[in-house]
């Protein structure tokens, strides 16, 4: 009888290529460094204070966006391309006329001025994820042109080229102030 034995390749080394592979692939490969919405939320209330501060009807500016992603501002439809403009006339508004640097039209319905207004925003929990950050980024480019030109009239200097002091003033003469009711 002849012995025959049949040809085998040896499979024991196998493990170790498939694992010296995936430690390649995950070296090499490039993980997504995602950062989100950057904003500041509010401290909570301190123990005792009375965080609970009346705010006039006409220094809110409230925001709503539907399952559909319609957007409603001061409950009247509006499209996203108006909404930039519309925050920037509610903000800039003066109606106490206290503000010397506002430009706004001082009607009686909107913002008393710029430290006094807020922006009430919400998102019904279907809405699509577009819509909010479209609405966020709309009230972003609001605030960041109302503080460019008050750093090109007002402060005289580029905003490039403003100082830390100075960039502190210009964002307490413009608070970003969003609220939830």
């Amino acid at each position: 009888m002849r012995n025959s034995t049949s040809p085998s390749v040896n499979a024991g080394s196998m493990a170790d290529i498939a694992f010296l592979l995936l430690i390649f692939f995950l070296v090499t490969s490039m993980i997504p460094n995602d950062k989100g919405i950057a904003r500041n939320l509010p401290q909570a209330c301190p123990p005792g204070a009375d965080c609970n501060i009346p705010i006039k009807k006409n220094n809110l500016f409230t925001i709503q966006v539907n399952e559909k992603g319609e957007i409603m501002a001061n409950e009247t439809p509006i499209n996203i391309d108006e909404l930039k403009a519309n925050l920037k006339a509610f903000i800039d508004n003066n109606a106490d006329k206290t503000c010397n640097y506002c430009k706004g039209e001082q009607f009686a319905e909107a913002s008393d001025n710029p430290k006094k207004a807020s922006i009430s925003l919400s998102i019904h929990r279907e809405a699509p994820y577009q819509s909010f950050i479209t609405v966020q980024d709309e009230i972003a480019k609001a605030y960041f042109e109302l503080r460019e030109t008050y750093v090109a009239e007002f402060l005289k200097t580029d905003i490039d080229k403003i100082t830390d002091e100075q960039l502190k003033n210009v964002q307490e003469a413009y608070p970003f102030r969003i609220i939830k009711l």
